[in-house]
Formats: C-alpha cells, structure tokens, sequence
C-alpha cells in the first residue's frame, strides 16, 4: 500500500510539474499584440508534434487558431503563416525588417557567406555572382553540354538490374553539380566528397548541439575536410601552369568576368551552396518523378511521345541541345507538378530584425516566421482536384506565373538555380524514358515530412525499351 501511495504521488508530482511547465511557458510569451497559439514546452517548445505529425500538426493549429499562429518549433519562437497573401507579403519584404531565418545548424555547416546567411550589398553580391554562373546563355553553351555527357554516362549500364531510384537520382544529382563546378577535376575528388557531403547535408537538418555521434558534430566535422578538400583544389589550380577549361570554379576565381571578386572563403562557401541547394531537390524531385510516371501511364505516354520525337529529329548518339530543351513543354509541366504534389518544400524561414506589425498582429524583434507554403500546394481555387496527378495543368494556364507560385521560393530570395536544376531534371528523363521501361519491385514506403524520402530505398527493376 505504502509503495502504491508512493507511486501515485509521483505520477501527480509529474502530472503537476509539467501543467506548471505548460503553463510557465506560454505565460512567458502571452505578449500582447501576438497572434494565438501554444508555445509548448521550456526550450523544445512544440518541435517533437511538429516533426512527427508535419502537416496534420499544422492543419490541426489553424483549425483552432486560424492561418496565423504562434508556436515554438525549430528551437525558437515562431509564427507560423499559412496566409497566401501574407506569405506573398513576407517574402518580397527584405527590406523591409524580414530577413532569412534558417536554423543555427545551416548556418553554422554551410558557412557565414553562402547566400541564405548573407542580405544587403553581399547578398546581392552573392546572388550576382550565382545568376551570372547560371544565366541561360552559361547553361545552353557549357553546362548543358556536360549535363548531357553526364546522363548519358550515368544511365548508360541500368538495363535487367534492379536499381535504387533514390540512391541512383542523389548520386546524380552531387557527381552532376561536381562536374559542372569542376570539371576534369570531378572525378578525382568524387570518392572521398561524396560521403562527406552526405554527412554535411544530415547535419544541417540537425538540432546545433555539438557533441561528438551526432549529426550536427559529423556535419561541421564533415564541412572541414570539404573546405580542405576545396581549399586544395584552389591552390592547386592556382599554382598549375595548365590551362583549365571554362567551369564554375573557374568562373568564380575569375570574379565572374571581374564584376564579382570574391575571397576563396566565399568562393567554397559558394560551391557548398550550389552542392547542397541542388543536391535535395533534383534527386527527390528526378525520385518522385519516375514514381509518379510509373503510377499514370497515361502520363508517361505523353512524356515519352515528346522525348521519342525529340530523338527521331537527331541521329544515333547526338546530345540534346538547347533548342530540344526549350521543346520539352509537357516535361516541365511533369516536373513542375511533381514538385508541387510532393511538395519537396514545405516552405521557408524569415526572422524579424524590428518589432513589426503583420496582418494586425504584432511580431517581436528576433522571432522567426515560417512561411508555410505546404497547402497553398493543395489549395483546390488555384489547383482544381488538387490531390491528383495532372501535368496538363500547367499547360492550360501560366500557373508559375501566378501570385502564389512558391515551389521555388518567392522575392529576390528565388531559387537562383531554378532553371538549371529545371534542364538536369529534364535531360534524366529524356535519357531514361527513351532508353528503359521499369517497375516497382514493391514494399517499399515514402515519406513526405519532414523531407520527401523512401527510409529503405525506392527500388526499380528496369529492362529495356525496345526489348
């Protein structure tokens, strides 16, 4: 009996300590002026139901406290925005007291220079010198040609295997980028980057407690030896008499035609950014494609006229070139609804530099909002059956033109790499809907939140077209 009284105690000591918890904190941050919502615990807020409900947590906020909301996710406060119109409004205001608010473990890992970090002059600097190594002309007359090489390599020995799509499109996706940034160069240092950038990539989407085992630790570890490693290839290219053909690294050590003179710190800075920013959403978009082709036949007929007619207006091994690109209408229609159903991002982070006011509530200095573009994604006045697969939808009407086109982000914040990214993507699935067929070998499962992934691979068996 004594020891049964002794547990319930317990249980209502625990009971009462974590309501006077609750209630601490939420007391902390009831400001007046704020929007409503739940704060959560001390220090981990509301992270842990976020992470494992995603959208469902997001859903269930806003049915009870509408498209503006507080909580404390990520490890701060933060207000959350499922407002189109306020979202449009965030994220073209820069200047106006919002500036990017990425986790302290991004910052940390991909370095104090790379263009989510930076705003002001060495932003647009930085932005500069990106838009200048990624302009259509750098991408019709140098990158498409290698991005095309690249594919056609890389495809070239699928045939009667069962492959992992994942691991296949994210391969792609790094040895792609590596190539096009350095050239010859690419395949020398691919062994020992890749599995450091891996690491790099896990420690971004980490908790910044730097203890060693943990993905924040291997992350800042694993961003040293790929500064050394970079580091070194400067130096070397430097030194050496040789004469390097025209890429990315070159460009930048140029200053980009001497407009954008940067220090070699900024120029690794730059590199990892192009690495990381590409890496994520063209293998997980170049993944969900080819799942969600295998699952619409109908879908894939019309893909596969458009890439045959492409290849019956060339002869036997000529690459594409920048006018079959520009021809490939329905496949950037594939792609664009691809990103939008799976919804690669569920939206960006921007932090107050000033208290301000938006849509009524007032924001204190500091705190970050998280522009939560997820739903607009399914949002059936822009997108009607929005759950269904339909690239004909973006041939009927400029969609990515329109106000609330936020697949690849909004403002002077755009994705700078849009385009090039758009042609990799496009060049994959002109080379591996002409060459294979494919079907699932099954039992494996995707995950859409937080990041869009199968945890146990996607696997294919492929066989060839023609057989």
């Amino acid at each position: 009996m004594a020891v049964l009284i002794v547990i319930i105690g317990v249980v209502l000591g625990v009971c009462l300590l974590s309501t006077a918890l609750l209630r601490w904190n939420e007391m902390k941050y009831n400001k007046k002026g704020l929007p409503p919502g739940t704060m959560g615990w001390p220090l981990f807020g509301e992270t842990t139901d976020f992470l494992k409900q995603g959208p469902s947590f997001m859903k269930n906020q806003r049915a009870r406290y509408g498209s503006v909301f507080k909580s404390h996710i990520l490890g701060c406060p933060t207000i959350v925005s499922m407002d189109p119109e306020l979202n449009r409004y965030i994220l073209m205001s820069e200047s106006k007291g919002i500036l990017p608010g990425y986790p302290q473990s991004m910052l940390d890992i991909l370095g104090k220079s790379n263009i989510a970090a930076v705003h002001g002059p060495a932003h647009k600097n930085m932005r500069g010198a990106l838009l200048s190594l990624v302009s259509p002309s750098i991408i019709k007359h140098q990158i498409l040609p290698k991005i095309d090489e690249f594919m056609t390599s890389h495809l070239s020995n699928w045939t009667d295997q069962i492959i992992d799509i994942q691991q296949k499109t994210k391969e792609m996706a790094l040895l792609s980028s590596l190539k096009q940034i350095s050239g010859i160069e690419s395949s020398s240092l691919s062994k020992e980057f890749m599995p450091e950038f891996c690491k790099l990539v896990l420690g971004t989407l980490s908790l910044p407690i730097n203890l060693p085992n943990t993905n924040y630790h291997r992350g800042l570890q694993a961003r040293k030896n790929i500064v050394r490693m970079l580091g070194e290839l400067i130096d070397e290219r430097r030194n050496s008499k040789e004469t390097h053909e025209e890429d990315m690294l070159s460009l930048l050590m140029s200053g980009v035609d001497n407009r954008y003179k940067l220090s070699d710190e900024e120029i690794i800075d730059q590199i990892i950014t192009i690495l990381y920013s590409g890496y994520e959403t063209v293998s997980t978009t170049s993944m969900m494609a080819v799942k969600y082709l295998h699952d619409h036949p109908k879908v894939l007929q019309e893909l596969r006229k458009e890439h045959l007619g492409i290849r019956e207006r060339k002869l036997a091994g000529d690459p594409l070139d920048w006018e079959d690109y520009k021809s490939m209408k329905f496949t950037r229609a594939v792609i664009f609804e691809t990103s939008r159903l799976a919804t690669i991002v569920n939206g960006v982070l921007r932090k107050t530099t000033k208290e301000m006011e938006l849509n009524g509530f007032v924001i204190p200095e500091g705190w970050r909002i998280y522009v939560y573009t997820r739903e607009i994604n399914y949002d059936p006045c822009l997108y009607p059956d929005p759950y269904t697969f339909n690239p004909w939808r973006w041939l009927d009407r400029s969609l990515d033109v329109q106000n609330y086109f936020f697949i690849f982000g909004g403002g002077t914040r755009q994705c700078p790499g849009k385009e090039l990214g758009i042609a990799e993507i496009s060049t994959f699935l002109h080379y591996f809907v002409t060459k294979y067929r494919w079907e699932e070998v099954g039992g494996d499962k995707l995950m859409k939140f937080p990041r869009v992934e199968a945890p146990n691979g996607l696997h294919i068996r492929v066989s060839n077209l023609s057989t």
